[in-house]
């Protein structure tokens, strides 16, 4: 007589789109790792193919290092404007970020140990475009490009951009991948229209030399320093009382917020996962990337308040 053998289930795990609450993620894989759940599979949206395609080459570690060394200005350092108004982050820097951090440009997603895919949107008809195989960094590069910030990404014939917009969680990809048990982690649960209000910025004066602003600079040089220095300003503490109308970014992130929260609830309606990980993150904002410890410990945080519903789903597929 034979026993049928126990076989363990796969376990997905799916990393949503949010911008800057994204770091969540890495406490959320951290948290896990910690209490012996390790998945299988791994799809990411956005920052979270980012942070994804980080754990699938194992410089996870490395990328936590960087992000919570970073201040304002360094976040502000990768804002520029292109001739061709195509995007506000500088891609020389934003490349050289990925393969020092994320992935070397060789890297092929077939060649991962983990199963993995990401989520990117077709900006002609709207359908969402999943890469489970070739170039790791372009997969990457074009699930979270985020409209307004990076410029679409050109791809078989086709300009893709972030994937937030049509699968801000990507539970139905996690699946196709075979996974058994799905958990998901979806960062726009509690940030919808919370970045309207902003209070009067004080922001504090650079003083500035006749070589770092020189005579003869061009429009686009001068366009560029302004952008840089209305990002910093986005990314200061307002303490004045007084309240006013929404600016351009403030605009841009409360629309996002709005769209993806909606676009996640009926994703998660017509497909729930397992367990669905919500870390607490209203207090940050869509651009504040040099938080990253503040939502670091977020989604550690979720991971131990919900360990033993997380055990007992893993344990009883």
């Amino acid at each position: 007589m034979g026993s049928a053998l126990e076989t363990k289930p796969r376990i997905g795990l799916a990393l949503g789109s949010g911008s800057s609450r994204g770091w969540a993620h890495i406490g959320v894989i951290k948290a896990l790792a910690r209490h012996g759940i390790e998945p299988d599979v791994v799809t990411g949206c956005s920052i979270g193919a980012l942070v994804g395609a980080a754990y699938v080459t194992d410089h996870l570690d490395k990328l936590e290092r960087w992000v919570c060394s970073l201040d304002r200005l360094d976040v502000a350092r990768f804002f520029e404007i292109s001739t061709s108004f195509s995007g506000f982050v500088n891609k020389d820097k934003f490349h050289k970020f990925l393969n020092q951090h994320v992935c070397r440009d060789d890297t092929q997603i077939e060649s991962l140990d983990k199963a993995f895919a990401v989520v990117a949107t077709d900006l002609a008809s709207g359908t969402e475009v999943w890469f489970s195989r070739g170039a790791l960094i372009e997969a990457v590069w074009a699930s979270i490009s985020l409209p307004g910030l990076f410029p679409a990404i050109r791809h078989k014939n086709r300009w893709l951009v972030d994937g937030g917009l049509v699968n801000p969680v990507p539970i139905s990809t996690c699946r196709s991948l075979g996974a058994d048990v799905v958990i998901a982690v979806n960062l726009n649960g509690d940030i919808a229209g919370k970045h309207f209000k902003k209070m009067a910025p004080k922001v504090e004066k650079v003083e500035r030399t006749e070589t770092e602003i020189p005579a003869d600079e061009g429009w686009i040089d001068t366009l560029t320093r302004t952008v840089r220095e209305y990002s910093m300003s986005l990314f200061t503490n307002h303490k004045d009382g007084r309240e006013e109308a929404p600016d351009l970014f403030d605009a841009i992130a409360g629309s996002i917020n709005i769209t993806q929260d909606r676009i996640t609830r009926f994703r998660i309606a017509s497909d729930p996962p397992d367990i669905l990980i919500t870390p607490r993150l209203m207090h940050i904002s869509l651009l504040e990337f040099h938080r990253a410890k503040e939502a670091i410990e977020a989604g550690e945080a979720m991971i131990e308040t919900m360990l033993p519903e997380i055990q007992d789903v893993v344990s009883s597929v």
